[in-house]
């Protein structure tokens, strides 16, 4: 099979396509020049880097590959949107064109013009499924009663959250919700919370959007998460089951059971 793979910041990308190659598929790598690792071109069947801004350009590369199904992978910052990228004439039509410029705008409009260009948007986990979050405890220590209260409370707030499309993560106190995400990302979350709880306990919940699809924009814990929690101070965290990549699991999840730490997932709320 043949893919192409957008690829933003961060492991997903890399994972993605390791994954890819133990597969057998082909995939070429469109690497965003503002966030994707030059570590994409040693796994990638091919590789060409473009600009945040180049739409046409994806296109052109996309239809002279042959390639007729694209996952994307990896973060691109939401801030960069309003930063000094170089929109060309395709993308300038389309940002116009938004009620909203959202993830949710952003990205079903790119969807939507590749739709139009016989080029198919894919799950973006479609290369990654066995990392999907399990439902139940992932770790060793389960979450006591303390941060199933916190975790019960903070499903609530995320899921409210994450029906405007701001975020997808809150830190949680003693069933108060010390901060909520949005585009300065989880661990910036948890350092800002960490700073108004003097010392407590934090539990961080992070939810999916409630669409029915995860062509974008799926919640991701990793190594780094862990690190930061540990950093922090928090002492649990709650996932979507089925909805959200844990990247380089295994690590992960030793390293939480080293700290103490419980990773638990549970059912997306409908």
């Amino acid at each position: 099979m043949k893919y192409g793979l957008i690829a933003g910041n961060g492991r997903f990308p890399l994972l993605a396509l390791e994954n890819a190659r133990r597969l057998g598929y082909e995939v070429v790598v469109l690497a965003i020049q503002e966030e994707a690792s030059p570590e994409v071109e040693r796994l990638a069947a091919r590789c060409h880097w473009i600009s945040l801004g180049q739409l046409s350009r994806l296109i052109e590369i996309l239809k002279e590959e042959g390639i007729g199904e694209v996952v994307m992978a990896g973060q691109v910052k939401h801030a960069k949107i309003f930063s000094s990228i170089r929109p060309d004439w395709r993308l300038i039509k389309l940002l116009a064109s938004l009620p909203s410029k959202n993830t949710d705008g952003l990205i079903g409009g790119v969807a939507q013009v590749l739709a139009d260009e016989g080029i198919q948007l894919r799950d973006s986990t479609a290369l990654l499924k066995e990392l999907l979050a399990d439902r139940g405890a992932m770790t060793r220590r389960k979450p006591d009663a303390r941060e199933e209260a916190d975790i019960a409370y903070g499903r609530q707030v995320a899921a409210a959250l994450a029906g405007f499309d701001v975020g997808q993560s809150v830190a949680v106190c003693e069933r108060a919700c010390v901060a909520l995400e949005a585009m300065e990302g989880t661990d910036a979350l948890l350092r800002r919370a960490a700073s108004l709880v003097n010392g407590r306990p934090l539990t961080l919940v992070k939810v999916s959007n409630r669409r029915r699809h995860l062509l974008f924009d799926v919640p991701v814990a990793g190594v780094d998460t862990i690190a930061v929690m540990r950093e922090t101070g928090t002492t649990a965290m709650a996932v979507d089951a089925g909805r959200t990549l844990l990247l380089d699991r295994e690590e992960m999840l030793a390293l939480a059971d080293e700290a103490g730490i419980a990773v638990v997932g549970q059912a997306p709320d409908a």
